[in-house]
């Protein structure tokens, strides 16, 4: 029997319940690449693999109280052949298609790009192993996948350099913001200080009296270089404009903004508990910028280990800075 001309045939008949049974062999026959010659008969290349793929097949509709049989079959005209192999092949292409279609599309999300890069990698594997019959798209489907991910190398790659400049130039300078600190100024020095420049001086001082001076750089206030953009608090400002890249440094900055802002945009399980605290925090120092920076700092730096699981051990403590006026 000629190996082109072989295949493979599952007959089965499954009971009307359990009602899922019915999806669950049409979905298994789908992951293999199955095609169906009538409702309860589907055809596979004659492969060691694809016999494999039917006879789990057969064994679940069995257990499910269903019958099923598989054999080996060879049709007596080429023009049969020829059929089924086009068929393989245009559902192959229609899938290929589909994802070429989502990865030209990522340019319209905000989505991540690292999970997502992988997830399409792991797809396109998916449907190359149910690929007998070399379907076009493949090659095009794969060159999308890998020019996707050398651009966002090489956006992640400008970014890093162009965050090391941006901090190069916040480095060594004066940060002005107004007294009374709060949870938007307090964490945005302490960002300063964990990752723009631990060095950094802090002035705090009545805008009413005093003025940012040349070289200063002012945050959260009028007349600042970092101040609230848009919907945006401070903290949100300055992790986006230093491009300082850090997953952790996200639950942050949400929970900062809807402390700030009060909108509920983000609204994470932890904002009000972080709330509760900082409020203590502004009670329990109602004169005292000094010790809500210190108090704060010390607060930002365990929600940040927190979020940054498993390697939390790592980080710096920042309480005890002195704050410069």
């Amino acid at each position: 029997m000629d190996r082109t001309r072989a295949w493979y045939l599952l007959v089965h008949q499954v009971p009307p319940r359990p009602l899922y049974l019915r999806a669950k062999i049409r979905q298994r026959l789908a992951k293999v690449g199955a095609v169906a010659l009538k409702d309860a008969v589907y055809v596979l290349p004659r492969r060691e693999d694809c016999l494999e793929d039917f006879e789990w097949i057969a064994e679940e509709a069995r257990a499910g109280g269903g019958e099923a049989w598989i054999c080996e079959a060879a049709f007596p005209d080429a023009k049969t052949d020829q059929a089924l192999v086009s068929r393989f092949r245009a559902e192959r292409e229609s899938e290929y298609s589909a994802l070429a279609r989502e990865v030209r599309g990522w340019t319209r999300g905000n989505e991540d790009p690292v999970p997502r890069i992988a997830r399409a990698r792991k797809r396109l594997e998916d449907i190359a192993r149910t690929d007998f019959f070399a379907a076009k798209g493949r090659g095009a489907t794969e060159l999308l996948i890998e020019r996707a991910a050398r651009n966002h190398e090489r956006r992640r790659q400008t970014m890093k350099t162009s965050s090391k400049k941006k901090k190069a130039n916040l480095v060594g300078r004066t940060w002005v913001t107004r007294q009374g600190v709060k949870v938007d100024r307090i964490s945005s020095a302490w960002f300063v200080r964990r990752f723009v420049d631990p060095k950094a001086r802090l002035r705090l001082i009545d805008p009413k009296k005093e003025e940012i001076r040349p070289g200063e750089v002012g945050f959260d206030m009028p007349g600042g270089e970092f101040t609230h953009e848009g919907d945006r608090c401070t903290l949100e400002t300055l992790v986006r404009r230093s491009a300082v890249s850090d997953r952790a440094l996200k639950p942050i900055t949400e929970i900062v903004h809807d402390i700030d802002l009060k909108d509920g945009k983000f609204g994470r399980p932890e904002t009000a508990g972080v709330a509760q605290i900082l409020a203590g925090l502004f009670v329990a120092n109602p004169d005292n910028d000094q010790g809500r920076l210190e108090r704060g700092f010390a607060l930002f730096d365990e929600l940040y280990a927190s979020f940054r699981q498993p390697t939390a051990g790592r980080s710096r403590s920042a309480r005890g800075r002195s704050i410069a006026n």
